[in-house]
């Protein structure tokens, strides 16, 4: 498959889980009939985003992956849609021990694995660590329909290490899932996720909510695209204020044609990286 089409969703807050699943069930079916084969959630799809307070009360949005309602559920709409799934959620291992974690579903409905947000922020307005363990099992690259997909989540975009190890472990799209308000991070939102696509030659998919929330004060600002591994945007970006369905079209050849040009794997030069690995 050489040319894949692509789906994400930015959106506000419905005011209850319920509500927010079916939202984004409809979405989903919206984009199928677009002809998307791929799509991706915001990040902790099914709530608010909760870390703008500190509160044991949203402990309660946990749901085990994958034998928890939401990931049986999308497993049976992926099969229905033929759509390859996404879906960040609030993971529960045991009491006392969550993870911001991304499902990842194939089009037949198979649950192939999931990835952990590795980097957990714990300033004003984003209080994850009272929240999240940083997460396990490294950067997992999935074998999909449509081809190698990688899941990077929200803050971990500000860390260069986790991209490249997706690249090295062969991703071709990377979904960057975001909760994101306004303010230091909002003028580097278009620079990181096309910085990532150009160094590691991929596609990058980044994912922003919309609105305001009734936690915070400070509005989510959408924005979400797709960028290509030139660091060009596919199309145009998402509205700054409205929810917002945007399908693309990904021509995964691309990405050979651009490694093959730029080398950038082969003149990397991991024996000289010693400090990164230190504190």
């Amino acid at each position: 498959m050489t040319v894949v089409r692509a789906a994400i969703l930015q959106t506000d807050w419905t005011g209850d889980k319920a509500s927010m699943i079916d939202k984004h069930e409809q979405a989903a079916r919206d984009a199928a009939a677009e002809g998307a084969q791929v799509m991706c959630f915001q990040e902790l799809f099914y709530g608010p985003y909760f870390c703008q307070v500190q509160d044991a009360e949203y402990y309660s949005y946990t749901e085990p992956i994958p034998d928890g309602p939401t990931t049986k559920r999308f497993q049976a709409l992926a099969k229905e849609l033929g759509m390859v799934l996404v879906l960040p959620m609030y993971e529960i291992v045991q009491d006392g021990l969550y993870y911001n974690t991304a499902a990842v579903i194939d089009a037949d409905g198979t649950y192939l694995g999931k990835y952990r947000k590795q980097h957990i922020p714990q300033v004003k307005g984003f209080w994850e660590k009272f929240y999240f363990t940083p997460g396990t099992d490294g950067y997992p690259v999935f074998e999909t329909a449509v081809g190698k997909v990688g899941v990077y989540i929200c803050y971990d975009r500000h860390f260069p290490e986790g991209w490249r190890c997706l690249g090295l472990n062969g991703a071709e799209i990377v979904f960057n899932p975001s909760a994101t308000s306004r303010g230091l991070s909002e003028y580097i939102w278009r620079v990181e996720q096309p910085a990532a696509a150009v160094a590691n030659m991929y596609y990058v998919a980044a994912i922003n909510r919309t609105g305001i929330e009734p936690l915070g004060d400070d509005d989510f600002y959408g924005q979400s695209y797709f960028v290509d591994p030139r660091g060009q945007m596919v199309g145009d970006v998402g509205d700054p204020h409205k929810p917002e369905l945007i399908v693309r079209d990904l021509d995964l050849a691309m990405i050979r044609e651009v490694r093959d040009g730029w080398q950038f794997y082969r003149d990397r030069r991991p024996d000289a990286y010693d400090e990164i690995v230190r504190r």
